[in-house]
């Protein structure tokens, strides 16, 4: 099976039960400081000894800053596809769009119906899911008051809102084949456990979801392959499943702090290294003495037009087989990751933030209520405010650097020079784009039909920031870790 080329995700299916709720909480906000991607919690509503999942989640979205949350999966029957759009959204958009929704037909029939829920046969909850995937998207589309007639699930006017922060992904976990047809015509993800859907099954599993992809007039790529494993999986394993079947999201079941750890330090990295090299053909790299591992750029680019030439960017020197890193500098390695992951995830937030105003669904004075909720505050918000704050993070970053770390590399190793001197050119160019963005805000506030120049100015902005990025921790963070610094 292809390799669909998404980037890489790893999360953690926590523990629900009520009276360890502690250590779930803890293992979050530790999966959230390692650098994973996504938390989930499974959702049986009918187990008194397990907490309310959503009620869970918000909790532990509060308190995490960068890590996207998401039942695995919600249990349908017991969460009508209306309320649970909203709640979704509604959480999508107090956390800056942190919010995934995992989703199931359900299973334990007769704990269902204890709780009054539906007993649906299994062609029943298969028609049930399809008509919520559209009463879902209904109210998460801005529109007018929606009527659609379903046998299960119906709306009668209801009106579409709040609208999610950013694009909420739909994952199905589906292991049948009318399930999983249904995930190839309809769904933004596949979210099998690898208990139930093994690693030889996949093959099988992939092909009825990239040919119902293909009969709807999708892309098989079009739907992200996520997989619930245990911790008997080694970074080989999960490589091996990245580049044959396709999968791009690890969610690990797991149950304490030395499992998340190894998870996050040593296995993650060493899967993307390991497809990283094999999608750019690579010999593979000893990314587990260095043990930090630099953000691969994905390729992807969102306007045409190219301000440098990333065929001249130079090179530092190789890695040396005998090079001696410390915990310090593997730190700083990390720290500088961590920053750009920062940026990254605000760039999401401007992003998402335009697009609203683009699709007309928040004007440029109505956007205020919308920041509030985001992790960037300051006072008398606008989205022009907004926008300038974070285009001044990225001018300070970019002079911290400028000033202090790479004049302590290029006297640390001055075969770096060629690339510090690039970076610094790159620091240049994408100040002027942040200028641009900057025209163009204003630009939007005196002729709202000028969004579009917004919006072109943010796709450069995205282009060259992610590149730069990038290309900055493959050529840094191994001089970081070798080299001291003092700040």
């Amino acid at each position: 099976m292809p390799d669909y080329g998404h980037s890489l995700e790893f999360g953690v299916f926590l523990p629900p039960a009520a009276d360890r709720f502690a250590d779930t909480l803890r293992l979050a906000q530790d999966a959230d400081a390692l650098g994973l991607e996504l938390v989930s919690i499974q959702d049986h509503p009918y187990n008194a000894a397990f907490l309310d999942t959503w009620t869970s989640l918000s909790v532990i979205a509060a308190s995490t800053t960068n890590v996207r949350v998401f039942p695995n999966v919600a249990n349908l029957p017991l969460r009508p596809p209306a309320m649970l759009a909203r709640a979704a959204a509604s959480l999508d958009v107090i956390t800056g769009g942190r919010v995934e929704l995992g989703l199931g037909t359900g299973a334990f029939w007769d704990a269902i119906a204890a709780m009054d829920g539906p007993h649906r046969t299994p062609a029943e909850s298969v028609e049930a899911l399809e008509e919520a995937i559209a009463v879902i998207r209904a109210l998460w589309t801005p529109g007018r008051g929606i009527r659609l007639p379903g046998k299960h699930y119906s709306l009668n006017g209801a009106k579409p809102g709040p609208l999610p922060a950013h694009d909420i992904g739909i994952w199905l976990g589906a292991y049948k084949k009318r399930m999983l047809q249904l995930t190839g015509r309809s769904a933004d993800g596949w979210l099998p456990s690898s208990p139930y859907a093994p690693p030889e099954q996949l093959a099988g599993m992939n092909a009825i979801i990239d040919e119902a992809a293909l009969e709807a007039g999708r892309s098989p790529a079009d739907v992200r392959r996520l997989y619930n494993i245990a911790p008997t999986f080694n970074a080989e394993q999960l490589a091996e499943l990245a580049l044959t079947h396709g999968i791009s999201g690890f969610i690990l079941m797991v149950e304490t702090d030395d499992e998340l750890r190894r998870y996050a330090e040593e296995i993650a990295p060493a899967v993307r290294s390991l497809v990283h090299n094999e999608r750019n053909g690579q010999a593979p790299q000893k990314a587990d003495r260095l043990g930090v591992t630099p953000t691969p750029d994905n390729g992807i680019r969102l306007s045409d037009e190219r301000l440098w030439d990333e065929s001249q960017r130079p090179k530092g020197p190789a890695p040396e087989a005998d090079a001696v890193y410390t915990a310090s500098g593997r730190a700083l390695g990390q720290q500088l990751i961590d920053v750009h992951n920062h940026l990254r995830q605000e760039l999401n937030q401007v992003r998402a933030l335009v697009k609203q105003v683009a699709d007309g669904t928040l004007g440029v004075g109505a956007a205020r209520s919308e920041i509030n909720t985001m992790t960037m505050r300051q006072n008398n918000w606008t989205m022009g405010a907004y926008c300038e704050s974070y285009c001044r993070l990225i001018t300070v970053h970019h002079t911290l650097e400028d000033r202090s770390l790479y004049p302590q590399l290029r006297r640390g190793d001055e075969r770096l020079g060629p690339v510090l001197d690039r970076l610094s050119e790159e620091h240049r160019v994408i100040h002027d784009v942040l200028e641009r963005v900057d025209a163009a805000l204003v630009g939007v506030v005196s002729d709202p039909k000028r969004i579009i120049d917004l919006q072109d100015a943010v796709d450069v902005l995205t282009d060259t920031l992610l590149s730069h990025l990038s290309y900055e921790e493959r050529e840094l963070v191994e001089p970081m870790a070798r080299i001291p610094y003092r700040h």
